[in-house]
């Protein structure tokens, strides 16, 4: 892996834990440290995407009390979704 992409995995890790929304936090930060190291390019750029969404929305989206847009609504985001029903810390 290059610099380039260690250096933006990095980045993206502390984005999704640094959001200012502990709920999204909650989700995002752990989400990242399990999935990012193996995503490709195209997920990192749906990931980066989704990190550009503001919290309310995502965390609506994720609540089920609203739907995102069809091209948000990508891998990556179902993945978010699924992984933020998985039970941890059991």
């Amino acid at each position: 892996m290059d610099t380039h992409s260690e250096n933006r995995r990095k980045r993206l890790k502390f984005q999704a834990w640094h959001r200012g929304f502990k709920e999204i936090d909650l989700i995002l930060g752990p989400f990242a440290d399990e999935r990012v190291g193996q995503m490709d390019d195209a997920e990192l750029d749906q990931f980066e995407a989704l990190l550009a969404v503001p919290d309310q929305d995502l965390y609506d989206w994720i609540c089920e009390r609203s739907q995102p847009p069809e091209r948000l609504r990508n891998r990556v985001y179902e993945q978010i979704f699924d992984f933020s029903r998985r039970p941890r810390g059991t």
